[in-house]
């Protein structure tokens, strides 16, 4: 499976009540394809997985495949502690027909990387569907070396990775040994850099309420090969890359960036809380000004 351009990863709308609102999670799908998001994800870290019953998890991702149908893929995510509940989603993504799933390391557990590759080859056997990997050392405690990488790389299945570490140096040494495995942009204020190494697709949680600018970037760099109005674009989004991954408020800004372009979010799940005032109205100053910087960029 190629993985070329925007892969969204869904946020999950939740009433006041903590319950999941099916109505705004159809139209936020609806909005991402109109917008030409070049897929979608369901059961990532923006969606809040980790939240989630099982229950919930397998029934979603099902609603958002029939949702979906066949407009653009859709990467069922499969990241849970225990191997069992993993395999449950990858047997689920299987039989409802998604594109790919996503996989990354067992949270708190911290195997090592021969235990890591067997676990994610356990998980490829279930579901036998294009795999996207999911490095995100900060999260799940471990990184996927090069050891993992030669002993899950022998599966043909496992085509793509999420890069997630903010490590320069890993994309260095994916471009550069793994030239068969596709170098997915994880970490947003890298998205540049991931371009200009080979990178050709970026899972990006800002893509929610602001598809059109990531889109933007994407085709300037990619597309075009035009990295002088690549940086240009990129110049304008820091500033909100930044909002987004202070103070581990990175879901809740994106929930707000949503009802900002007028899409039903409602709060996250407990433990987290909502913005506050100060954090909401700084994130909407950011999304002005970089919204009329892209046009601006976009009709020259």
């Amino acid at each position: 499976m190629k993985f070329e351009g925007i892969y969204t990863p869904v946020i999950t709308p939740h009433r006041e009540d903590g319950s999941i609102d099916r109505d705004a999670f159809a139209a936020m799908i609806e909005y991402l394809i109109g917008s030409g998001v070049h897929g979608l994800i369901n059961g990532g870290s923006t969606g809040e997985y980790y939240a989630q019953s099982m229950e919930e998890r397998v029934e979603l991702a099902a609603f958002a495949k029939d949702v979906i149908g066949d407009r653009v893929p859709l990467i069922v995510g499969t990241v849970a502690i225990r191997l069992e509940d993993s395999i449950i989603m990858a047997e689920a993504a299987a039989k409802m027909g998604a594109a790919a799933i996503l996989v990354g390391s067992p949270p708190y557990s911290v195997p090592t990387e021969s235990e890591n590759a067997l676990n994610a080859l356990a998980i490829d056997r279930a579901a036998d569907l294009p795999i996207m990997l999911y490095n995100y050392p900060g999260r799940m405690g471990i990184s996927m070396g090069e050891e993992f990488l030669d002993r899950v790389g022998r599966s043909r299945n496992f085509c793509a990775i999420k890069e997630s570490s903010g490590d320069i140096n890993r994309v260095h040494l994916l471009a550069r040994d793994y030239p068969h495995i596709q170098m997915s942009c994880g970490m947003d204020d890298q998205a540049l850099e991931f371009f200009a190494w080979g990178g050709r697709s970026w899972v990006c949680g800002g893509s929610n309420f602001l598809p059109k600018e990531h889109i933007a970037l994407w085709k300037a760099c990619v597309v075009e090969g035009n990295f002088t109005k690549g940086r240009r674009i990129m110049s304008a989004m820091m500033p909100l890359m930044r909002v987004l991954e202070q103070g581990g408020k990175f879901i809740q800004c994106i929930k707000h960036g949503c009802e900002l372009d007028g899409h039903y979010a409602g709060p996250p799940r407990a433990p987290l809380k909502g913005l506050n005032k100060d954090d909401k109205r700084q994130l909407e100053q950011v999304v002005r000004v970089l919204k009329r910087t892209v046009a601006e960029i976009e009709a020259e």
